[in-house]
Order: C-alpha cells, then sequence, then structure tokens
C-alpha cells in the first residue's frame, strides 16, 4: 500500500491548520477588544445623557413648580426683664402608716 503523502507534506498540512487557527483567533480576538471599546463609549455616552436628563427635569420641575409663599413677621411677646413672684404651694404631709409619737 502506498502513502498518499510524504511526511513532508502532511506536516505541512498540519503547520497550515495550525497558521489558519492561529490567525482566527486573532482576529475573533481583535474583535472582542473592539467590541469591548464600543460597549464602553455606548455605556458613557447613555451614563452622560441620563444625568443630563435628571438635570434637566430638576431644572424644569424648579421653574415650573409654584414658589413657597414669602413668610411675614408676626407679632411676637417680647419677654420682660423682671418675673413675677410666684408663689409656690407648701407640699401636703402624706398619711403614713407608721404611728406617730
Amino acid at each position: 500500500m502506498a502513502a498518499r503523502g510524504s511526511r513532508n507534506s502532511q506536516r505541512a498540512r498540519t503547520e497550515a491548520e495550525r497558521a489558519r487557527l492561529h490567525h482566527a483567533r486573532r482576529e475573533w480576538h481583535a474583535g472582542q477588544i473592539a467590541r469591548r471599546g464600543r460597549d464602553n463609549v455606548i455605556a458613557v455616552i447613555v451614563g452622560v445623557l441620563i444625568v443630563a436628563g435628571a438635570v434637566v427635569s430638576q431644572v424644569v420641575h424648579a421653574q415650573v413648580t409654584a414658589p413657597e409663599p414669602t413668610p411675614t413677621p408676626t407679632p411676637s411677646v417680647e419677654p420682660s426683664d423682671e418675673l413675677p413672684p410666684s408663689e409656690t404651694p407648701a407640699p401636703e404631709p402624706l398619711p403614713t402608716d407608721t404611728p406617730s409619737e
């Protein structure tokens, strides 16, 4: 039985297959890096839009809502320097169970 090819041709096919797989892996990896970079750019843009929308909504809300009424001063009683003497009632003795002498 004759061999289909020599050892050199088999080795060449194996090396060509390895080179093809290596090239495919490098392209896939480069695509992954590009996708991650694109995803990061999209995430930053979306984040900036969300923050800008929140700021705009707060500004619009503050301009649309009616302002609180301004407080008006009310007359108040000023404390006097002298306090009138207050009479404190004397404490009443409490009945006890022990007989007094």
